[in-house]
């Protein structure tokens, strides 16, 4: 379960309009979400509350052979006003839905691209003005976080600053007595482009200095006319299939990027190379995510894949292999929501299952003429997205769409991952256990509740 203070981090670089996708170190975010989701271990309470549209607070209470806890705070310069934060009305895939879709280009990564994807800086000024971006407005934009962790007396603080729409600077630091020399600050340069985005980093652990960039093409990075129709338009059938070959084609972006680091203090480095290709939200079909990461030092290759099969099954694979050592490693994870509590569920009510709209029997629509004289069935009806409002995650009807979500992952272990999500009247609740399957004696590793409200 993604913690408030994070759901509110994700809500400023949406205000920003800052692109997370377009980083070399999101590349396998997709995978990791749905894979790597964390396992609740004890009883842990979370109180978190927006108290004005600038200032946000969280406090942690939790039991884990000891009592530990930790205090938060969360300031940021630009009202946060276009998000729910009651923890009654938050949509629950807005919080716990681990496949993420790449965001399209807005308006401002597109100024960047000439007619043939090239950078175009000359159209920056028209572009902008003809389209308005949130962006544009939100230069010098900061988000100021802390957060202390009782009874270990450990401080870690972020700070991002955002200078020009392309640029932007993170600086997080960690203090601690364990720590070498007290604790570690980590800093960093992010810079996009929209087509391309580059990224250094300099941290005090090691003395350590790299960069890493990705590189897009393909999809929505080059002009408007190579771009796909919109799913509504009556453009599908540009090229005499209609729609079923437009929905048939895939409509994806390919990412391919690298990054260098070399730590001064130890006198040594590394280095990796990844591709990515995902749908865009354009493509009809179904989405995909799949990449390829290779560490040439350390012989390491590592694949994943994973598919939104529904809009309520999620599945992902991860394959890593060593060269050097002929080790491998393999990972599979699903992801099942339901509209119905979990007995229910468990039951094998249908996760899909929506309101009925009302009886009676759907009504046939005839062919227009001109589909007729051409052989072919009329175009499907444009799916209009629903505004993502506060209100989001209410179906017709008035029910919830979503109740909750099961996680599960299994690897080579045989170790497997269970995970309960979901809401109970105003609190949103995470109920987890981990079980190793070549241990039947003592089979559960962990059991782990958390529990979060927020106001």
């Amino acid at each position: 379960m993604r913690e408030f203070m994070h759901y509110i981090t994700n809500a400023f670089y949406g205000a920003t309009g800052w692109n997370e996708d377009n980083t070399y170190k999101e590349l396998n975010a997709t995978a990791r979400e749905l894979i790597d989701f964390p396992l609740p271990r004890g009883l842990r309470l979370t109180l978190s509350s927006l108290a004005t549209p600038h200032f946000a607070t969280s406090y942690q209470l939790g039991s884990v052979g000891i009592v530990d806890g930790s205090i938060s705070y969360l300031h940021s310069t630009i009202p946060l006003t276009g998000i729910a934060a009651q923890s009654d009305r938050i949509p629950l895939p807005a919080l716990l839905r681990s496949y993420r879709r790449l965001h399209e280009l807005g308006p401002l990564d597109r100024q960047y691209l000439g007619a043939d994807g090239e950078p175009a800086e000359s159209a920056a000024s028209s572009a902008a003005a003809a389209t308005p971006d949130r962006r544009l407005d939100t230069n010098g934009s900061t988000l100021m976080y802390g957060r202390l962790y009782l009874p270990l007396s450990l401080l870690e603080g972020l700070v991002v600053r955002r200078f020009t729409p392309a640029l932007q600077v993170q600086v997080s630091a960690v203090s601690e007595r364990s720590l070498r020399n007290g604790g570690t600050v980590l800093g960093l340069v992010q810079y996009d482009k929209g087509k391309y985005g580059v990224e250094g980093l300099a941290s005090t652990d090691g003395g350590l200095l790299g960069v890493r960039g990705l590189y897009n093409f393909g999809g929505d990075t080059g002009s408007a006319a190579t771009c796909p129709p919109p799913a509504g338009g009556a453009s599908s059938e540009h090229n005499g299939n209609g729609p079923a070959a437009d929905r048939e084609r895939i409509y994806g972006r390919f990412s391919a990027g690298g990054e260098v680091y070399y730590g001064t203090l130890n006198k040594s480095g590394g280095m990796s190379l990844g591709a990515r290709f995902a749908t865009l939200p354009t493509h009809r079909g179904t989405p995909l995510t799949a990449t390829l990461t290779i560490n040439p030092l350390m012989g390491s290759i590592n694949a994943t894949y994973a598919v939104l099969a529904k809009d309520y099954c999620s599945l992902a694979t991860r394959m890593e292999f060593n060269v050097y050592s002929y080790e491998s490693e393999w990972s599979v994870a699903t992801e099942l929501w339901s509209n119905r509590r979990p007995a229910g569920f468990l039951l094998g009510a249908d996760p899909d299952r929506q309101p009925e709209p009302g009886p009676g029997p759907p009504r046939s629509k005839e062919r227009s003429f001109q589909a007729k004289m051409e052989w072919r069935l009329d175009n499907p009806e444009p799916e209009l997205e629903a505004p993502k409002t506060e209100e989001s995650h209410v179906a017709a009807g008035g029910m919830e769409q979503y109740r909750g979500v099961l996680k599960a992952r299994l690897d080579q272990n045989l170790r497997v991952g269970l995970l309960w999500e979901g809401r109970v009247k105003s609190l949103i609740f995470s109920l987890g256990t981990g079980i190793n399957m070549q241990k039947l004696g003592e089979p559960f590793r962990s059991l782990g509740l958390d529990v979060q409200y927020s106001s």
